[in-house]
């Protein structure tokens, strides 16, 4: 099952709250989760890839440049015929320019076809986006929860999550990608909901918007 619907998030969190009953006071408090769902392909890829490394407010601040250089379509196409002048001035580490235009070349190209790695089961599809420089795990993980919809990912390299992790479990320190990894696996085949549940947990605490990605296509 994929996650591509309300109906799909409410049902995940319906059993999600089975499995682990720990959890049922955190939803109750955060309310409905955000859905926060775009369709697969370079635009949904590249705002992930802005978002790396960088505050929420940031990433935003950047995508909407590069939304209004491209025409309002962010497609690999439209970003490819953006002159460098242009794309120096959009905010970019060189790192993340070089990336986005090696993942646009490679999708305007045919070798790299978004909307089919989405469908492909979580680690194939990891270990393909994961062969570009400059998409490591996190990248990875969160185009499959957010542009393909996979029901059982946690990107434990998240700091939100960790820091959300630690806060309802009580740690006193920020666990690590391996403790949390640990704690995650009893919410299988549902950690892509778990994950959700914890970024508005930490919204709720911080007053700090969480989730990773802005584009809402779908949703």
């Amino acid at each position: 099952m994929t996650i591509t619907t309300r109906a799909d998030l409410d049902a995940g969190l319906d059993e999600l709250l089975t499995i682990d009953p720990r959890l049922v006071p955190i939803a109750g408090a955060c309310g409905p989760l955000p859905l926060r769902l775009s369709e697969p392909g370079f635009a949904g890829l590249a705002n992930i890839i802005v978002s790396q490394m960088v505050s929420r407010a940031s990433a935003d601040a950047i995508w909407r440049r590069i939304v209004a250089a491209t025409g309002e379509v962010v497609t690999s196409e439209a970003y490819l015929a953006l002159d460098p002048a242009v794309i120096a001035t959009l905010g970019l580490s060189r790192a993340k320019a070089e990336t986005l235009h090696a993942v646009a070349g490679a999708v305007a190209s045919g070798e790299l076809d978004l909307g089919k790695i989405a469908a492909l089961e979580a680690s194939n599809a990891i270990a393909k986006l994961t062969s570009y420089r400059g998409i490591g795990l996190w990248t990875a993980e969160v185009y499959l929860m957010f542009c393909g919809g996979h029901p059982d990912v946690f990107p434990v390299g998240d700091v939100a999550l960790r820091v959300a992790v630690g806060d309802v479990f009580g740690y006193v320190e920020r666990p690590d990608f391996k403790e949390v990894k640990r704690v995650a696996e009893v919410w299988q085949p549902w950690r892509s909901v778990a994950a959700r549940l914890f970024w508005a947990h930490y919204a709720l605490r911080t007053g700090r918007q969480a989730i990773p990605v802005d584009v809402q296509v779908l949703s």
